[in-house]
């Protein structure tokens, strides 16, 4: 099965292609630029240098959020259109699965997660195996550390966003919290089509973001036609 996985969902942007489950290329990058702009150049340029033609991807995964509103959006517009013109399913994974998938091996817990702003994270909890310990959600970073330290249990924080909360994590759970090295904080783009060879695709037109929180302009539209 040949698969090419894409992973725009954050700051970090990811390509991958894999090949009979060999990861054939994979194409990370972590720089302030626009992911519109460079994302099909780099699947363009890992198809070629993988020698993998279009039409001979069987599926593309996809990360769906949660994560920046128009990251999620590049690359599941992307991953929809490519499909629907090759007639090929799209599987779309959980953008802090991808990454909570770093710490596979981890004898714990593991949490991802991803800045949100005025305090806030998208995160969820998974165990060893990857199983779904506490849901996703949007959340005060101080109150969801709270709820890790009544589990007493080791847990590895994974996020490309660990310098910001960094200091109130070891505060909050001191020697239960374990933070690696900058290399497995970011999510791998081979890791999401490694998942996707054995998830069940779903029909194209039912994937949609997952944004975990209204974006900010249709709260406040919201807002305004509660108060008419």
């Amino acid at each position: 099965m040949n698969i090419l996985a894409i992973d725009t969902s954050n700051y970090v942007m990811g390509v991958a292609v894999l090949k009979d489950g060999t990861v054939a290329g994979e194409y990370v990058t972590n720089m302030k630029k626009n992911h519109s702009i460079r994302l099909m150049p780099a699947i363009d340029q890992l198809m070629e240098e993988t020698g993998t033609k279009p039409e001979e991807l069987d599926r593309i995964a996809v990360a769906h959020g949660p994560g920046s509103y128009t990251g999620v959006r590049i690359g599941l517009t992307t991953a929809k259109t490519m499909a629907w013109a090759l007639g090929i399913p799209v599987v779309g994974i959980s953008s802090l699965e991808a990454v909570a998938r770093q710490g596979a091996f981890f004898d714990g817990y593991v949490c991802p997660f991803f800045d949100a702003r005025r305090g806030l994270v998208y995160t969820g909890l998974y165990d060893s195996s990857m199983t779904v310990v506490m849901e996703e959600t949007n959340i005060l970073m101080e109150d969801w550390l709270n709820q890790l330290k009544e589990l007493d249990r080791p847990v590895l924080f994974l996020s490309q966003d660990i310098a910001v909360h960094e200091e109130k994590i070891k505060e909050v759970l001191g020697e239960k919290a374990v933070i690696p090295a900058a290399p497995y904080q970011f999510a791998r783009p081979s890791i999401l089509a490694d998942v996707a060879v054995d998830r069940e695709p779903g029909a194209l037109h039912d994937l949609v973001p997952n944004y975990l929180r209204l974006p900010e302009a249709e709260v406040k539209w919201l807002e305004q036609q509660e108060k008419q």
